[in-house]
């Protein structure tokens, strides 16, 4: 107990040192610049015509008979492509490195890369009432260790439909990856994952939001149900835009040897059009 301790204190403070160091920066660094709410509101929708890069940073807490910890560091970086005057495609890539107590007495820590996700969104670039969407393949590379990864090649669609309506943005974003190839020893991959999600922007930046990233195990018939809820604000820093959130976790859904809780800091670089 007192190292799984020790541990999220030491991950509870490299997580807020960077959060110190941006507040403690002159106010004029920080100076909200005009479109800043404009940001905010992209920032909202996950296939908007914006370069960005989340960095996000999870603390789970309570797996297995040992209560342990695990902390991931999901590099996120979301790429649009104009494919013509028509279309954009939205590349978004999610690489999770993970370090996890053991869950079982005599297992030890793990710490790697976990398997990558890309999805590819195919959007119209013009919309109609606010209404956004985009479809396309997902693809799971299998870059996790064996105790962190599948170890399985997948391949599946994916979908996301908005609305924004002023400051509120509601949607939901839905994938299904099956395994095609990799390590014939280990379990297949089925899994569904959907995303409801709701978010308003105030005018000065500030956003609150609120979201389900469900996820149902075919191989197992488990579903995984955490509902995420909190707040953003984006800064200035000198000429570089920097979205700030927080968000708290509770599992209303999980398996028997789930996580009970979790908290989220995203620390989101933007990089809008000129």
């Amino acid at each position: 107990m007192p190292k799984r301790i020790s541990a999220v204190v030491g991950l509870g403070a490299a997580l807020l040192f960077p959060l110190a160091a941006l507040a403690a920066l002159p106010t004029a660094a920080l100076a909200q610049d005009h479109d800043s709410a404009e940001l905010a509101k992209q920032l909202s929708n996950p296939v908007a015509n914006l370069i960005s890069v989340p960095f996000q940073a999870n603390y789970d807490c309570c797996f297995g008979p040992e209560d342990a910890g695990k902390f991931t560091l999901n590099i996120q970086p979301v790429i649009p492509v104009s494919l013509n005057e028509d279309w954009n495609v939205i590349i978004r890539t999610i690489v999770p490195v993970i370090w996890q107590d053991e869950t079982v007495a005599g297992q030890g820590d793990s710490f790697g890369f976990g398997d990558v996700t890309q999805s590819f969104f195919f959007t119209p670039k013009k919309t109609k009432g606010g209404v956004v969407w985009g479809v396309g393949p997902a693809i799971l590379y299998p870059l996790g260790n064996d105790e962190l990864g599948t170890e399985k090649w997948g391949l599946g669609p994916t979908a996301l439909v908005l609305k924004q309506s002023g400051p509120t943005t509601v949607g939901v974003l839905v994938n299904h990856i099956w395994s095609v190839a990799g390590q014939t020893n280990r379990d297949d991959v089925s899994t569904t994952f959907l995303q409801p999600f709701y978010a308003y922007a105030y005018p000065n930046s500030t956003t609150v939001s609120i979201n389900l990233e469900s996820t149902y195990d075919w191989e197992r018939d488990q579903w995984t149900i955490p509902l995420n809820a909190g707040v953003s604000h984006i800064y200035k820093v000198k000429e570089q835009p920097v979205s700030l959130a927080v968000q708290g976790r509770f599992y209303l859904e999980r398996p028997e040897q789930g996580p009970e809780w979790g908290v989220r800091v995203v620390a989101t670089l933007l990089f809008p059009k000129k």
